[in-house]
Parts: structure tokens; C-alpha cells; sequence
């Protein structure tokens, strides 16, 4: 059924593809090739907007783990990651407070992150 499913959607995407140079001259008539070309500009602008915010926070999520792993001083294991447009919330419980303070430090010189709530991340000193 994933294969049938992954078949229809290259399909209607190829079909998409193909039409979209007919699309133009549709709409040339009405609008003129350069209205036309700024028409179909304009809606893969949005749809890739949208498709960005979509994965904004997951990507921001991943990073922010992902560093945590990657560094031998914080608990990475221990930190449990969420992220809400572009708010990063840290929760668990680490051995002290300068390892507690180092993750909110690296959590915040990620790339896309707009603050940081480490409420739920304790310390065990």
C-alpha cells in the first residue's frame, strides 16, 4: 500500500511539474507571461513558507539534542528537549547548576531559537 501511495504522489508531483508550463500560458493571456510567472512565484513562495515553519521547530529540537550529545559536560541523556515556535524548554534533572547553566547557554546559540525555558530542568545539588 506505501508503495502504491509513494507511486500516486511522484505521479501527481511529476503531473504538476509537466502541467506548470501550460499553467503560464493559461494565464498569459489574462495576465501577461510576467504576471503569470509572478502568480506561480508567489505560491511556491508560501507553500515553502509554510512547509519551513512546519519543520522549524522539529529541526530546532534535533540540534539542540543532538549538541547536548555531542558535549561531555552536559547529561544529554538526561535533558528532555521541546520546542514551541522557536521557544526551546529544557526539563529532567542534571547533577549540578553550572551543568544546568551550560545547557540553557548551548540551547541558545542555536540557530532559530528565541528563548529559553529551563523550569523543569533541575539540579540535583
Amino acid at each position: 500500500m506505501k508503495q502504491s501511495f509513494n507511486k500516486w504522489t511522484f505521479a501527481a508531483v511529476t503531473a504538476a511539474a509537466l502541467g506548470l508550463p501550460l499553467g503560464n500560458a493559461a494565464f498569459a493571456d489574462e495576465l501577461g507571461v510576467q504576471g503569470a510567472v509572478q502568480s506561480i512565484q508567489l505560491a511556491a513562495s508560501e507553500t515553502t513558507e509554510k512547509a519551513e515553519d512546519a519543520v522549524t521547530d522539529t529541526w530546532i529540537t534535533s540540534k539542540v539534542k543532538s549538541t547536548f550529545l555531542a558535549d561531555a559536560n552536559i547529561s544529554g541523556l538526561d535533558i528532555k528537549v521541546e520546542t514551541n515556535q522557536g521557544v526551546v524548554s529544557l526539563s529532567g534533572v542534571v547533577p549540578t547548576d553550572a551543568e544546568r547553566d551550560l545547557a540553557v547557554e548551548k540551547a541558545k546559540t542555536i540557530k532559530g531559537v528565541h528563548a529559553v525555558s529551563a523550569d523543569g530542568l533541575k539540579s540535583t545539588e
